[in-house]
């Protein structure tokens, strides 16, 4: 009962302990728990309720939160989280101040892509995106932004390339293109890594 209050939560072993602290030695019982279905690890030292104990589970955007921090949620994650790219992603993608990580599990796969910490703090939303679960989430123009700056390969060097990346490449409508706040883009220019294919994404918008 007392790990049933947590069915919609990650738990770390540290609150494991504490809840099973009646037993002489809690983590042989988080062992046992573990093998028989009760708790599944997510990595190590942060679990969530098995199928034995709970039919639900957490928000996988709070997952990753948890998984690894700091950290938030962000490109085609919160693209698609936003309805701005149509194709459903598989695995979440997010930010952190930490070097770049990846983690597998039950659920899927979760990355962590590193990125300058003068540039992170910058357009991260707070969202409860379902009960007692609040997430941290890139803005639409930061995982925008952060897409843009850590894919590899990306060649913008006019706004003809840009435009034909956004629109035919990610396939994100131009209504939503046109509704992304561009003063707060250039705003963080300064802080951006990629500060001329910023520019240029600011340029090519504005051109819609």
């Amino acid at each position: 009962m007392k790990l049933q209050q947590y069915a919609n939560q990650p738990i770390p072993h540290f609150l494991l302990v504490n809840l099973l602290g009646e037993y002489l030695r809690p983590n042989e019982k988080i062992h046992d728990l573990t093998k028989a279905g009760f708790l599944e690890p997510l990595k190590k030292g942060l679990y969530m309720l098995g199928p034995k104990l709970s039919n639900t589970t957490p928000e996988p955007f709070l997952i990753a939160n948890q998984m690894f921090g700091p950290s938030y949620v962000s490109m085609d994650s919160a693209l698609s989280f936003y309805g701005m790219i149509p194709e459903q992603v598989y695995g979440i993608s997010s930010m952190t101040t930490k070097s770049s990580k990846s983690f597998q599990n039950s659920l899927g796969t979760f990355s962590y892509s590193s990125i300058p910490s003068i540039y992170y703090p910058l357009g991260i939303e707070h969202l409860e995106i379902a009960p007692r679960q609040n997430v941290l989430i890139a803005s639409r123009e930061k995982a925008l932004l952060d897409k843009i700056i850590t894919s590899r390969g990306i060649q913008l060097r006019s706004v003809k390339a840009a435009n034909a990346y956004l629109i035919e490449n990610l396939r994100i409508d131009e209504s939503d293109l046109k509704e992304l706040d561009l003063d707060k883009i250039s705003d963080w220019k300064p802080y951006c890594p990629k500060k001329e294919i910023v520019k240029l994404l600011i340029k090519t918008i504005e051109n819609l």
